[in-house]
């Protein structure tokens, strides 16, 4: 075909070494022009119908591998093919561009061929996570890495290609910068080290909230990469993390606390010490009045006096006598409490206990776990707990330690101050 029309621009009045070149010239550009309307045809058209039929479909596969452009990548075969078929025999005519052509062509359809290997590798993966069991685990590194070893080989197949050489030689060449790959893939290989062992141990998922005070990262695992995870902080930014780290360094995981079911609560009131005393009997006679407290401490009393009784201290000064306190009651009456609350996890430790006294007061540990682990119930429990509490030590005739205000060193200073001055003060 190509000297057919070398020979009419001959005829034309062209020389002969004119009109090849041109023929030449004309039948690459013919041949392009229709690889690319072969091209627009299998896009245009047999995407088209895939794409309605993936539609139509009530397979999820399908769509992901639509998505992931497995298709439009299969379709660049088509261009190929028709350079590959009909180049030859009817548009080139010259060996060295016949060459060329089938060069391009080869190293063409092994990037096509790396192209949807890397497409199938991504929506096997994804295909992979549509069982919700599935969709924690940290396999994305291992496409990650799977996707880098495939473009390395295909980079060595595409330059044995060129180059015309076996494959073999330029991989054992591979052997000799060994040294130099290490480090320029440090980072890809120690993050699939870490991959394999995050999968295997499952010490790290995705949807984890985790806390890694070295990194800025305290928040939800959102993607676990080759070389980097990312951390959706509360404050709803990106903290990036080496994922080798994850098993390098130490990790706070709070996992288990979702799993649990069960958020800890640990805090404490510090009570006046100046403020506790024994029962007496107007206090108890008030405090038998609270529902809450009444079984403890009627249940206290008998013991006490029958105690006394069995001891000979009954009717002897009240320092020899065994007698309940403000402040034991008020223990007792925040454990009744936490019993009863609704939000509180019946299931988990419960503990409300003294620590040690300090200049200060006596702190009261509440150790619990609250029923609902979500952020804003939390608070709320917390907040209801120790609203509760805080109010309710008065009618113990307890006192909360608060550091002093300037309005107790005013109301101090006009205490202090003389009589006199005070009238003065006010006239």
């Amino acid at each position: 075909m190509i000297q057919l029309i070398a020979e009419q621009l001959t005829r034309l009045g062209l020389r002969p070494s004119w009109a090849l070149l041109i023929a030449d010239i004309g039948g690459v550009v013919a041949l392009l022009v229709l690889a690319w309307l072969v091209n627009w045809i299998a896009k245009r058209v047999i995407l088209r119908l895939v794409a309605a039929f993936v539609k139509r479909s009530r397979l999820k596969s399908d769509d992901i591998l639509f998505r992931n452009h497995v298709f439009t990548r299969l379709s660049h075969v088509a261009p190929a093919l028709v350079v590959t078929t009909l180049g030859p025999s009817f548009f080139v005519r010259a060996a060295r561009l016949s060459q060329l052509l089938e060069l391009g062509t080869t190293l063409y359809l092994v990037w096509i061929v790396l192209t949807v290997l890397s497409a199938l590798l991504s929506s096997g993966f994804e295909i992979y996570q549509l069982k919700s069991e599935n969709k924690s685990a940290p396999l994305k590194s291992f496409v990650q890495g799977a996707k880098l070893v495939l473009w390395l080989f295909g980079g060595i197949v595409m330059l044995s290609i060129t180059l015309g050489r076996s494959p073999v030689y330029f991989l054992s060449g591979l052997g000799a910068a060994t040294a130099v790959l290490l480090l320029i893939f440090k980072d890809a290989i120690l993050g699939l080290v870490a991959g394999v062992q995050l999968s295997a141990t499952r010490t790290v998922q995705i949807g984890d909230w985790i806390e890694m005070p070295k990194f800025g990262a305290d928040g939800d695992v959102i993607d676990i990469g080759l070389t980097t995870v990312r951390v959706q902080n509360w404050d709803k930014t990106i903290s990036t993390v080496p994922t080798y780290a994850l098993i390098s360094e130490p990790v706070k995981n709070w996992r288990g606390m979702q799993e649990a079911g069960g958020r800890r609560i640990k805090r404490s009131i510090v009570l006046d010490i100046q403020s506790f005393k024994f029962l007496d009997e107007p206090l108890t006679e008030k405090l038998l009045q609270i529902e809450r407290l009444r079984p403890y401490l009627e249940e206290k009393l008998e013991e006490v006096e029958a105690w006394n009784q069995e001891h000979g201290l009954t009717g002897k000064p009240s320092f020899n006598t065994r007698r309940l306190t403000n402040v034991g009651c008020f223990r007792a009456y925040a454990d009744a409490y936490l019993r009863a609350h609704p939000g509180i996890n019946q299931e988990l430790t419960k503990l409300v206990r003294h620590l040690a006294p300090t200049d200060k007061g006596l702190p009261l540990e509440l150790y619990i776990f609250t029923s609902d682990i979500s952020w804003g119930a939390y608070e709320a429990t917390q907040a209801d707990v120790f609203d509760h509490l805080l109010t309710i030590a008065k009618e113990f005739d307890l006192e909360v330690y608060q550091s002093p205000s300037s309005r107790d060193l005013k109301q101090l200073a006009l205490r202090a101050a003389p009589h006199g001055d005070s009238g003065s003060a006010d006239s």
